[in-house]
């Protein structure tokens, strides 16, 4: 069985690789907990993601084409298995790639015209939304504990806070007002903030519940008390079993992302409910409102967070909704969808569905539950069923399989992570 590595750590016990080896894991949760609209959001970008990943290859080659042979390199980043050919899966979107041969026989890759065209309409959203992104990435940096970011960190969040691909070259620099390049004694490259602007000291969820703008010049961050939306399952009816505990949560102060949290002690209820403000703040500033979890966990020591992050996330499944749909863990922000649509989408998600509909591959009606590798091991592409047909075929089944009743919940009202954590697990394994 293919072993999923959740977190980067030095050593773990025997039972601790059991554990995460097992197949008790994020898709064994009962069926009532899982949000199947939000399963083929991730299940129908998968694909566009590995297109949206060559359109950046060809993007950076002088001509704006390159020899297939030198795409092996990328198999990885588009989870391409071999014997499959790299050229197979360029064929299959014939509106945005074009193959062609040279007078030496080397087959050739390269965009269309339809494609290059989304290519600059892209650059023009980027260059539009660039200011936006400097406020996102200097509010990240005053929420972090020492006002600075390892940029090689940052670097995996470029897409999702649709950072340009110039960013750790040239965009870095355009906001020195904002943010500078450092370097340790190691030569490490760090962002680091240059000032505090306490106008964005104010939480997206501030924004929404309170109509702040933005705060005063005279602005102190302390505790909020703030509710956090919810959503669950219709058919799920042990959100009324706890709404005792989760209205306690809920009522709750905590202290702003903002704020120092270096006095915070880790596992009390206030470190916790702090956390998930963060959490809730980041995921407020992607495109998607999504991220994958294990960029999360990079970010623990500098955010302040609990070590067992996962537990969190999925502790708080009112708030978020954690997919393992795909090579890595998604998290989502649950009140920024209404089904499987964001309610509120940026012209760079615009964007992207202009991607998504030129391309060929349309998923296959039936594939194996949580594969790596599975969009890629079919023998054959299916055009006749339009895509959302073909990924419900496939959750449903996937659905049927783990159709586990919630019954192994205790009966105490204290809304525990090892109760929640029971949803996950046997009734003879406890988290």
């Amino acid at each position: 069985m293919f072993v999923r590595r959740y977190w980067s750590v030095g050593s773990w016990s025997k039972d601790q690789k059991r554990f995460m080896t097992t197949s008790k894991r994020v898709q064994d949760r009962s069926k009532l907990k899982r949000v199947h609209d939000l399963e083929i959001v991730t299940e129908k970008w998968k694909i566009a993601s590995k297109v949206l990943f060559l359109m950046e290859i060809l993007k950076k080659e002088p001509e704006m084409i390159i020899p297939v042979r030198s795409l092996d390199q990328y198999r990885s980043q588009i989870s391409l298995p071999k014997p499959h050919r790299v050229s197979d899966f360029i064929r299959k979107s014939p509106k945005l790639f074009e193959l062609y041969k040279d007078h030496r026989r080397v087959l050739w890759c390269g965009m269309t015209k339809k494609a290059e065209d989304l290519v600059e309409e892209e650059d023009r959203i980027l260059e539009e939304h660039q200011d936006k992104a400097a406020e996102y990435v200097t509010r990240f940096l005053m929420m972090s504990v020492d006002k600075r970011l390892a940029l090689d960190k940052i670097v995996h969040f470029r897409r999702d806070f649709a950072l340009p691909v110039d960013f750790r070259t040239g965009w870095v620099h355009k906001y020195p007002q904002h943010f500078k390049l450092v370097k340790d004694e190691e030569g490490l490259e760090y962002l680091e903030l240059v000032n505090w602007n306490p106008a964005w000291a104010v939480t997206e969820l501030e924004k929404k519940t309170m109509g702040i703008t933005e705060a005063s010049e005279d602005h102190t961050q302390g505790l909020l008390s703030i509710s956090f939306p919810l959503k669950f399952p219709p058919n799920y009816k042990k959100a009324y079993k706890y709404r005792g505990a989760i209205d306690h949560f809920q009522k709750r102060s905590y202290l702003s992302p903002y704020a120092d949290a270096r006095g915070l002690k880790a596992g009390s209820k206030e470190f916790d409910k702090r956390a998930v403000a963060i959490m809730h703040e980041l995921l407020s500033f992607t495109v998607e409102k999504r991220l994958v979890t294990d960029h999360l966990t990079h970010f623990r020591r500098e955010l302040v967070m609990p070590q067992k992050l996962m537990r969190l996330l999925l502790k708080h499944f009112g708030i978020f909704y954690v997919s393992e749909r795909g090579k890595r863990f998604s998290v989502f922000l649950k009140e920024a969808y209404e089904g499987s649509e964001l309610i509120e989408k940026s012209p760079l998600v615009l964007w992207k569905e202009k991607v998504q509909s030129l391309i060929g591959y349309r998923g296959k009606k039936k594939i194996e539950t949580f594969s790596d590798m599975s969009d890629m091991e079919d023998n054959g592409f299916d055009e006749s069923q339009s895509e959302n047909e073909d990924i419900d075929l496939q959750i449903e089944q996937e659905e049927t399989e783990s159709d586990m009743e919630d019954d192994s919940l205790g009966d105490n009202s204290e809304m525990d992570i090892d109760e929640l954590c029971s949803a996950y697990e046997d009734n003879t394994k406890r988290c």
